[in-house]
């Protein structure tokens, strides 16, 4: 009788319903969209630094795993390459363009021979000083053709070719003319080492960490495993920021749309303590629905997120990346169905607490 009288209610006020519904699934979807977007962003960085095809990383002394911070003299690469094992090693200058985008300057004969090769969707490699490659993504977001020119670092520059996402960087230009623009002549931000068998891997890098006892050197596999949202500075906090503002919004609105359909239902409330409902059946009703309201806002906040990777991939695929985070689907809805019944807490009391004649009697 009581889910029947919770549908019947939810039914009767479809525009409530359908509003409180869709504030709560808002909530769900921003915190899901968050947390898809540090870990999308963090598993593509990951995926474009194996891609790279290095079996060992080194950066600069005092450098964090994660992070552009510092670079390097580039005279280290031919003693690297001179180490016993090491087939092959490359240096790269990273320099940072925005907030979540950067260009990444590198010796294109070496860096092929690395990775593979660069796989061409249109155009080729560096023909000229002003030539610069850029990735499906990059080019899909920023609407660019092999041939057209873009502005990066103040500079104008032609696009040489679009290449197949997945080898380190969107943007990337000749490291010399990156150092000559950016002041870095001779420095390196991070220098990749090829083996000449994946299996000698962690000897070499304890023999590298016994002579360069300062830099900052792991296997590529060690490197990728460090990219979590526990070690980027402040991420976690911020997720845990969003998540704060996401309970507040559903109690808000779980608390004026429940305190509203109370003093709708006034006198409703009276003809049920009339006939002989209890107040903890009259805050049981009250409880039901939000839990419904609730239930169905993270349903479709789960849907939603579908619909905000979409967008991102359609209209900015080379800045963010969203993963769709199904672990994260029970938290969200824990924190909407939470948020919600304590929103419901007051406004249920409240109508339980009524006087029956009082309420008989209102108008």
């Amino acid at each position: 009788m009581i889910n029947k009288l919770v549908v019947e209610n939810l039914k009767h006020r479809p525009v409530r319903t359908l509003l409180s519904t869709i504030a709560i699934g808002v909530q769900v979807t921003m915190v899901l969209t968050l947390v898809g977007l540090s870990r999308g962003m963090l598993e593509d960085q990951a995926r474009r630094s194996r891609g790279v095809g290095a079996d060992i990383l080194v950066r600069p002394p005092g450098s964090s795993i994660i992070g552009l911070s510092g670079n390097m003299t580039e005279k280290l690469v031919p003693f690297l390459r001179k180490q016993p094992h090491v087939a092959l090693a490359t240096g790269v200058l990273i320099e940072p363009t925005g907030m979540f985008s950067s260009v990444t300057g590198v010796d294109f004969q070496d860096f092929s021979k690395m990775t593979g090769g660069f796989r061409f969707i249109a155009g080729h490699g560096f023909e000229k000083p002003d030539d610069v490659i850029v990735d499906e993504y990059y080019a899909k977001q920023n609407k660019v053709h092999a041939g057209d020119y873009v502005t990066i670092k103040n500079k104008r520059w032609h696009v040489a070719g679009i290449f197949e996402q997945g080898k380190l960087a969107r943007i990337i230009l000749p490291i010399d003319v990156l150092q000559n623009l950016t002041g870095n002549t001779g420095k390196v931000t991070s220098v990749y080492l090829k083996l000449d068998n994946p299996a000698n891997t962690q000897s070499v890098i304890q023999e590298l960490r016994s002579r360069l006892q300062d830099y900052q050197i792991y296997s590529i596999d060690e490197f990728v495993s460090q990219f979590s949202v526990n070690n980027v500075p402040m991420l976690r906090e911020f997720i845990y920021v969003v998540i704060g503002l996401g309970i507040i919004v559903g109690f808000l609105v779980v608390f004026l749309s429940m305190y509203t359909a109370v003093l709708e239902r006034t006198r409703e409330i009276g003809v049920l303590k009339a006939i002989g409902a209890s107040s903890g059946f009259i805050l049981n009703v009250l409880l039901r629905e939000t839990a419904v309201l609730a239930v169905m806002g993270s349903v479709l906040g789960i849907i939603l997120t579908y619909g905000t990777r979409w967008m991102i991939m359609t209209f900015a695929p080379g800045t963010l990346i969203q993963a769709i985070v199904p672990d994260w689907w029970p938290i969200a809805a824990a924190i909407a169905i939470g948020g919600a019944l304590l929103g419901a807490a007051y406004p249920g009391m409240k109508a339980a607490r009524q006087d029956a004649i009082e309420a008989l009697a209102y108008e």
